[in-house]
């Protein structure tokens, strides 16, 4: 995995737009590490959007609605909710730090940072962040504080990006949480080659507004199994 210093540039919004269309994103070592630095893997996560899996049990979560889903309403929280996971499959602490929380709450700011969140009660129980530029979309990180509620949100976010039109959902990693729902490992060049065809799409985050049930939504993201 090629790994590069921020140390000698000033990572900006826009300078951090141009490294996703390059296909590299920063990272920091820890949340008490003020440093960056970027990040392209040899192997990439992605989510073939014409083949996304929703497990059965979870579908059938879904159709009973137990949370509300919003979009773009607490970006701090999400981003604080995301901090506060410190456990994953490929990582034993969290990597957003202080410069990361303000450079994705600037892009967020300039509507290339998006939010899809769950609630429950009025409470952000769970959710996810990511960045948003033509026909691809980066998704960053997750958490959730209650049963399913990620999960749910990867769900909606994969109905909201088909029915916006686009063509590429970075996971960035493999693991085995995302392994379920039908996430592959592709090679670097192969990677360049959908984000260079993904880019030029006048894609729509906003596209998801025209269906009304859970069930259109379910249909959309995928075919259950």
């Amino acid at each position: 995995m090629a790994k590069q210093s921020d140390q000698a540039h000033q990572i900006t919004p826009q300078v951090l737009l141009k490294a996703y269309a390059c296909g590299i994103f920063p990272m920091s070592d820890s949340a008490d590490d003020p440093g960056l630095y970027w990040i392209e893997p040899e192997k990439r996560g992605i989510f073939p959007l014409d083949a996304f899996h929703v497990p059965r049990r979870l579908a059938r979560t879904i159709r009973k609605q137990p949370y509300e889903i919003r979009v773009d309403t607490d970006f701090a929280g999400v981003i604080a909710g995301c901090a506060g996971n410190v456990a994953s499959d490929y990582r034993d602490k969290t990597w957003i730090n202080q410069r990361i929380r303000q450079l994705y709450a600037d892009l967020f700011a300039l509507g290339h940072c998006h939010t899809v969140e769950v609630w429950r009660e009025g409470v952000l129980v769970g959710g996810l962040y990511g960045v948003r530029l033509g026909g691809a979309f980066f998704g960053e990180s997750m958490f959730s504080h209650a049963t399913d509620a990620s999960k749910i949100a990867l769900v909606y976010l994969v109905a909201r990006l088909k029915a916006g039109g686009f063509t590429l959902l970075d996971a960035q990693f493999t693991t085995e949480h995302l392994e379920q729902f039908g996430v592959i490992e592709i090679d670097r060049s192969d990677y360049h080659r959908r984000l260079e065809a993904a880019l030029p799409i006048e894609a729509d985050f906003y596209g998801l507004a025209g269906l009304a049930t859970v069930d259109e939504v379910l249909q959309l993201a995928s075919q259950t199994s």
